[in-house]
């Protein structure tokens, strides 16, 4: 079973100095699986993008890794990659994909999953359910301090959104492997 935010019940204590946040989403496609890192400050600014090259996992792969195939690509392959790459440390890491939830196997800050409440039924009215990897439960009240310190009217589903539209952008443009500084 997979924690969620609801069950946290001890606040985190808030750490000092600025918050960044660190946006990870995974796309797959026909050409294979592809990365977005995005990393901001408390008002959604971007500060740091990066994009991972397109990983095609082969038939023998496939057959090898079964269930586990996209969790390894998705968490170990492109999440970790894309979080080491990057300069600016983050204090959350939010994704909008389970099998991105592996990368925290790999890291050592919260990893949250965010999906909508369409997407999740949700009993305590709030408009997202988040969960965490299963072995990190703690990630949930660690994560709970942070968000609290966000504005108001960031919307956490929004920056994958920006995402998803600058992986098209870089697409147009041929770019694979880029990063850039806001």
């Amino acid at each position: 079973m997979i924690p969620t935010l609801a069950a946290a019940t001890a606040p985190a204590e808030r750490p000092a100095g600025p918050l960044h946040l660190g946006f990870l989403t995974v796309l797959r496609e026909a050409g294979g699986y592809l990365g977005g890192y995005l990393v901001t400050n408390v008002w959604g600014r971007p500060i740091e993008f990066r994009l991972s090259s397109a990983v095609q996992p082969n038939r023998v792969q496939q057959i090898l890794y079964a269930a586990t195939l996209e969790p390894y690509v998705c968490g170990d392959l492109i999440g970790k990659t894309l979080v080491e790459k990057t300069n600016t440390p983050v204090d959350l890491l939010v994704t909008d994909r389970e099998p991105v939830l592996d990368v925290r196997l790999r890291v050592a800050v919260p990893v949250l999953l965010h999906k909508p409440a369409e997407a999740v039924r949700t009993t305590d009215g709030c408009p997202y359910a988040w969960c965490c990897h299963p072995r990190y439960p703690q990630d949930l009240a660690a994560a709970r301090g942070l968000l609290e310190r966000l504005d108001a009217s960031f919307d956490l589903a929004e920056p994958f959104a920006r995402i998803r539209e600058a992986i098209g952008e870089a697409r147009k443009l041929g770019v694979a492997n880029t990063r850039a500084a806001a």
